[in-house]
């Protein structure tokens, strides 16, 4: 810094531009009138800034830190150097340099005003009539008969010393036996990206942990809670001599790594593989770096939990569960949460004693009398508990507790008329409860949020980037795992470490929900788009380390668990396909593609002989289409011209689907009383707009392997082309949809109302699927008018039913019998070009006849979104690496152990909500299985014989195999 050319600066003086930080330096020498004494600095340089003291981080100038501690007991003559690093911010007004100022504290005085708030805070919230406010009344009077405010220094001390001593008694009364307690968690919410950029987060974590550590310098009672091990890693790289301070203050107790996720994940879009994937980069990390096992998930400002998240902490060893979020709803109307501790039972039926926090008055989250007794009053349990757990310190933008914060907690561990307080570890809130008994409380099923119901939506692109990565990360741990088994290919551990790393960053609460500023999505994009290259090209090597290259073969590779067939476009220079029998397939082109249909096998691959012509194969078409009409074997559609779908007729049956026109494009005004790219307001279906114009339509495929009616169509100021296909043989429908989105403050949906009767929804969530009303009955049932799905969506009669697929499209609504897929939004805040651009994406609907147990939705959900692939060459036939029995048992995941072992392991679950046996076939010569956690710990070893595994899953239970094999 010393090299560094600085330049004197005045006060009102305008510094730095957009996204800029400055440097600011500054050598002060101690006078002779601060000796002895507080010497503060309080800096204003127009924005926040991290703080070095003679080159140490030593804390932040922020939103609730004003001043920085040099000395507590000054020497006159003693010099020091404070150089700060200040952000310019990015809002085009620069920030101004403010006066900074040298200060003696006068601790005594200090000490008095807490005292007097402390004692005045607490009468104004005790009831008038009680002795307690009278004595305190009496107290008060006195105390103000004895200030003299004239006075300075040491005979101002002296006075309000004796003003103290007045105080003192009233200080000192506790409560009875039947007061409840709070256990106080010094803790500071750090949004990674929100209304600044992680490049900001890098230094706000600085200035937050520095706070902290400055604090307990001088409070030894103080601890404090900091989640996110992302953020510990920032440190560890930019600021080591602050991290070496921030490893000793966890040896010493005094800071808690705590919360168990890598970040603070969202989890109504992050997949199942990737929440778990949170906890164990999250947990490992802390184990690794601390020696600590973390116990509690803490997702303090998530929007809405997820109905399988108890299994997920359950099987990843956590277990409790802390938020603050369902208690704070802002300018929404919602049915309020009916518990604050209680057991939270997940759709598998695992149990997780959980915690809801109160905010209090938001940030900053402020010690005080009136804020402990609102904490308790605030409760919505009124019986069966006498604790809670209450955070304080300031957050979002992290900060952390003050001094203030720390002084009024040394008066409220027992102070008459406010809850007494224990401070420490949230760990020890838990296992008082469960020592003091678990209150008879349950609530089953997801902790819906009933607001930010947008977010769902919200940046298209950053959700259909992460569906994509999940996926990617799936294709490359299966084939890099059978790569490394069968050929020998170094399986790269480190890179796909690093990788995951990426897309779990990607998936916090305010960047995947597309909640923050232009910038960060901006850069979310951009960073996903280089993971998902990255992870396919992995996923390809791997592929092509299993396959010869020769040019006489290609080798279609299946990731799902089941054998399957799909039409396939062929690679350049290939003109035919023939199978292992010699019989050439039939081929269709289409927009200069070669298509054909192929099979591959469950978790494997199959290989074909190659044609250097187009084959004259001889084929009856039974998929046809015009105009206005598409049908084939199952499906009969009509087609109007808004290319709308008028009928949809169950060949086998006769029935007509169709309640009204399906595939309708509604688009509404999206207009909120705030947090624009949060909330879809419950009452935009009275503002429609219009979409009245015709569609140009096409055909321009007609069979023999599918059709395809294209459909141009203006959309408001938007244009939107849609491929409308169907596969001969196919049950399914799909709509590939490109839109040029050139809407503000407009919400998009498609409606298909259907000839089904019933009370309730089905979606998909992670590893299973919640049901829910498509009716108003109830408040909560209103306010789920907008909910979250993975990949389906369904309304199912006990004999039929039909589904809604998607490939990246979270947001849906159910009302009656129409569904209403939620497509784009255009909040113009934070981000004033959300979601401006095109989009690719494709959606389709499925039906079945029979029990919804029996149905293929689950599957077609699937090959949907998990695309087979083809690579030039042999594989030595057709080898399946994995299969099973039952149609309702998913693979969900198979990769190579982390600890680097060359264990294998598979991750299955129930997907229907059904009880069942299954058999696990596995292709490979195994030499022993194991039952572990989703941490891949072992549990139980599992018989086997022949390869094949005999499994029991519960309902949507989720079973994780550890494989240990015989080299190939």
């Amino acid at each position: 810094m010393d090299e560094q050319p600085f330049q004197s600066i005045p006060r009102g003086q305008q510094w730095g531009e957009n996204w800029g930080y400055g440097w600011f330096r500054s050598t002060i020498i101690v006078p002779k009138e601060a000796e002895g004494k507080r010497l503060v600095a309080m800096l204003d340089f127009g924005s926040e800034a991290t703080v070095y003291v003679d080159g140490i981080v030593s804390g932040a100038k922020d939103l609730n830190h004003h001043y920085i501690t040099l000395t507590r007991s000054a020497k006159s003559g003693e010099p020091f150097e404070i150089v700060a690093e200040a952000y310019a911010g990015h809002s085009n007004s620069q920030p101004v340099f403010g006066e900074s100022q040298l200060c003696i504290f006068e601790e005594e005085v200090y000490q008095f005003f807490i005292d007097l708030e402390c004692l005045y805070d607490l009468r104004n919230h005790l009831d008038v009539k009680s002795l307690r406010v009278a004595e305190i009344d009496r107290c008060l009077t006195q105390v103000f008969a004895a200030l003299d405010l004239t006075l300075r220094q040491e005979l101002l001390g002296e006075n309000v010393k004796e003003c103290r001593e007045i105080m003192k008694p009233l200080l000192s009364c506790v409560n009875g036996s039947t007061a409840p307690t709070l256990y106080l968690m010094g803790q500071s919410h750090l949004d990674v990206a929100w209304l600044w950029p992680i490049a900001e987060t890098k230094r706000k974590i600085a200035r937050t942990l520095s706070n902290q550590l400055a604090l307990m310098d001088e409070y030894p009672e103080y601890t404090y809670m900091q989640s996110q091990p992302y953020l510990f890693q920032l440190v560890k790289r930019l600021y080591p001599e602050l991290y070496t301070r921030i490893k000793q203050a966890v040896k010493e107790g005094r800071i808690i790594p705590e919360g168990s996720m890598w970040i603070e994940p969202d989890t109504n879009l992050t997949g199942g593989e990737s929440l778990i994937r949170q906890a164990m980069h999250g947990k490992r990390f802390f184990k690794e770096e601390f020696g600590v096992d973390n116990e509690m998930l803490w997702l303090p400002d998530v929007f809405g939990y997820s109905g399988n998240l108890p299994q997920i902490m359950k099987g990843c060893g956590i277990k409790y569960f802390g938020t603050v979020k369902l208690f704070g709803t802002y300018d929404n109307v919602a049915d309020p949460f009916p518990h604050n501790t209680f057991l939270w039972e997940g759709i598998d039926g695992s149990q997780i004693l959980s915690h809801l926090l109160n905010y209090g008055d938001y940030y900053p989250i402020r010690i005080s009398p009136s804020f402990l007794i609102n904490q308790w009053k605030d409760r919505v349990q009124l019986e069966g508990i006498s604790t809670r757990l209450t955070q304080f310190g300031h957050g979002d933008g992290g900060g952390g507790s003050s001094r203030d914060d720390l002084e009024f907690m040394r008066r409220l561990g027992n102070l008459e008329g406010v809850p007494k307080t224990k401070h420490g570890s949230p760990i020890e809130f838990f296992r008082d409860q469960i020592e003091k008994g678990i209150p008879d409380a349950k609530y089953v099923g997801e902790l819906y949020y009933p607001a930010h119901r947008g977010t769902y939506t919200t940046q298209a692109v950053i959700k259909k980037l992460n569906r994509k990565a999940e996926i990617g990360f799936r294709e490359a741990e299966l084939w890099g795992a059978a790569a490394d088994h069968l050929n020998s290919r170094v399986y790269p551990y480190g890179e796909m470490d690093r990788l995951w790393k990426v897309l779990l960053l990607h998936q916090f609460h305010d960047i995947l929900p597309g909640s923050s500023i232009h910038r960060v999505h901006e850069e979310a994009q951009l960073e996903l788009m280089e993971l998902n290259k990255d992870m396919y090209n992995m996923a390809s090597e791997a592929r092509d380390a299993i396959t010869d290259g020769e040019s006489s073969s290609v080798t279609v590779f299946n990731s799902l668990s089941w054998r399957r067939q799909e039409l396939v476009a062929l690679p350049n220079g290939v003109h035919g396909i023939a199978n292992s029998n010699g019989a050439v397939l039939p081929v269709q082109l289409h927009e200069g593609v070669s298509y054909v249909q192929l099979e591959a096998p469950s978790m494997g691959w199959s290989t074909y002989k190659t044609e250097p012509e187009v084959p004259a194969v001889p084929v009856l078409s039974t998929v046809f289409a015009s105009e206005s009409h598409m049908e084939n074997e199952w499906i009969d559609l009509g087609i109007n011209e808004k290319g709308e779908i008028t009928r949809v007729v169950d060949k086998e049956t006769g029935t007509e689907w169709a309640a009204d026109c399906c595939n309708v494009m509604r688009m509404y005004r999206d207009q909120n009383s705030d947090f624009d790219a949060w909330e879809i307001d419950r009452r935009y279906r009275l503002a429609p707009v219009e979409l009245n114009a015709n569609a140009k339509i096409s055909v321009t495929a007609n069979g023999p392997l599918f059709a395809n009616i294209r459909v141009e169509r203006e959309l408001n100021h938007s244009t939107m082309i849609q491929d409308i296909r169907l596969l001969a043989g196919s049950r399914r429908v799909e709509f590939h949809t490109t839109i040029q989105w050139r809407e503000k403050n407009k919400l998009l949906k498609v409606d298909f109302p259907v000839r089904i009767h019933t009370n309730e929804s089905l979606q998909e969530i992670q590893f299973g699927h919640v049901k829910r009303p498509n009716h108003a009955s109830r408040p909560h049932d209103a306010d789920r008018y907008e909910v979250v799905q993975h990949k389906w969506s369904a309304l199912a009669e006990a004999n039929r039913g039909f589904a809604l697929l998607n490939d990246c499209k979270y947001g849906i609504s159910v009302n009656d019998n129409t569904m209403s897929l939620t497509l784009l939004r255009a909040p113009t805040w934070p981000d004033e070009t959300s979601d401006q651009g095109v989009h690719h994406f494709t959606y389709a609907f499925t039906f079945w006849n029979g029990a919804f147990l029996d149905s293929p939705v689950v599957r077609e959900a699937y090959e949907l979104n998990y695309p087979v692939s083809l690579v030039p060459g042999g594989g030595g036939g057709t080898h399946s690496v994995l299969c099973i029995d039952q149609a309702n048992v998913i693979a969900e995941t198979v990769k190579l152990a982390e600890d680097g072992s060359g264990d294998w392991v598979v991750r299955l679950y129930e997907s229907k909500g059904a009880s069942v046996v299954c058999k696990l076939h596995i292709g490979l010569s195994v030499a022993e299985v194991s039952e572990t956690n989703m941490l891949e710990e072992k549990i139980a070893e599992v018989p086997h014989e022949g390869g094949e595994v005999m499994l029991r899953l519960r309902p949507f239970g989720v079973k994780t195999l550890r494989l240990a094999l015989r080299k190939a």
